[in-house]
């Protein structure tokens, strides 16, 4: 019996091996997009379309990054904006969202379980169809090109308030959700903003690609790997968050 024990025990340790092995492997597949988007970003332009590609760089060279910056596109503006509508629309939806969450979680009163049913309605529609009179509103109440029309129209989801009737453990992983939601939008504000001076990044990357994608794709890819690393950097420190929040919200919901 012993000897059974400890041969399970054994064939247990290499099916978890080979699970950490499969792993590691599909881990490594998932970021080489990333790698080798930062790979380019140190390219010269002529280093972009070389066959076969090579993975590493020749040489790690700021000039695409100091091309970004030098542009005729406002970037650290851009940046900026970015920033503003992504910051505001979390710290919004994180009070909306849990007052309402808590509302529909603890408190008692008619008609509670018919408005969550509307409510949740409301996720099934696309941003193409709400967008008109967003922007036929916005308009008459001169709020188009302006970042704060962004923030106005992302301060509640019905998506948060679903997430977090479940509560507290949800609560930081709706913030890194609405934050990378909101950093990486592209219909509302391509819909609502012309201006250079408030547009947002994924919006620029179209001006740095210039017409008919005949921009130069190393400054793209450098412009992309600014643009992505707070949104990176954020999940790296609060992963153990986002992985408890929607775990715990799918047990409980």
């Amino acid at each position: 019996m012993q000897t059974r024990s400890m041969q399970t025990r054994e064939a247990r340790k290499w099916v978890d091996r080979a699970i950490i092995a499969v792993l590691l492997l599909m881990g490594i597949a998932m970021l080489m997009p990333f790698f080798w988007l930062f790979s380019m970003s140190f390219r010269p332009a002529a280093e972009a379309y070389k066959m076969p590609p090579s993975f590493f760089p020749p040489s790690f060279d700021l000039t695409n990054y100091q091309t970004v910056l030098d542009s005729s596109v406002p970037f650290l503006r851009i940046y900026w904006n970015s920033l503003y509508v992504a910051v505001l629309v979390t710290i919004g939806q994180l009070v909306t969202c849990t007052l309402a969450a808590f509302a529909y979680a603890r408190l008692r009163f008619p008609g509670r379980d018919s408005l969550f049913f509307v409510m949740l309605i409301g996720l099934m529609f696309p941003a193409q169809v709400t967008i008109l009179p967003i922007y036929l509103g916005y308009a008459k109440l001169g709020l188009l090109n302006n970042p704060l029309g962004l923030v106005l129209m992302g301060l509640t989801s019905s998506f948060g308030v679903f997430m977090l009737r479940q509560l507290s453990p949800a609560l930081g992983a709706l913030a890194i959700i609405t934050f990378t939601g909101a950093w990486n939008s592209y219909f509302q504000p391509r819909a609502l903003i012309e201006s250079q001076a408030s547009m947002t990044l994924p919006i620029a990357m179209d001006l740095l690609r210039g017409y008919m994608s005949q921009g130069n794709l190393s400054v793209v890819m450098a412009a992309m790997s600014m643009a992505i690393l707070p949104v990176v950097l954020l999940f790296l420190v609060a992963q153990r968050m986002v992985i408890e929040g929607v775990t715990f919200s799918g047990i409980r919901a």
